[in-house]
């Protein structure tokens, strides 16, 4: 028995964009990871947020630690 099938957790690393190279733990293997870096605002601190948003989509063709999640450039 796997790490991975007690915990259901498993390794995945980005690949390409703004995040390249980072690590996580995803469970349930998910089809796309969104990720979003705050953007600054010359707002009010208590204003609405702003954030610049990423889409990671899951490489199919690996299948073993670490997943692979690959910069989707058309998206959103």
């Amino acid at each position: 028995m796997t790490t991975t099938e007690v915990t259901g957790w498993e390794s995945a690393v980005l690949d390409g964009g703004p995040a390249d190279g980072m690590r996580m733990k995803v469970a349930d293997r998910p089809r796309v990871l969104q990720v979003t870096f705050p953007c600054r605002t010359e707002a009010v601190p208590d204003g609405p947020r702003v954030e610049a948003v990423f889409i990671y989509r899951r490489d199919y063709a690996v299948t073993q630690e670490p997943l692979r999640y690959g910069f989707d450039i058309a998206s959103p």
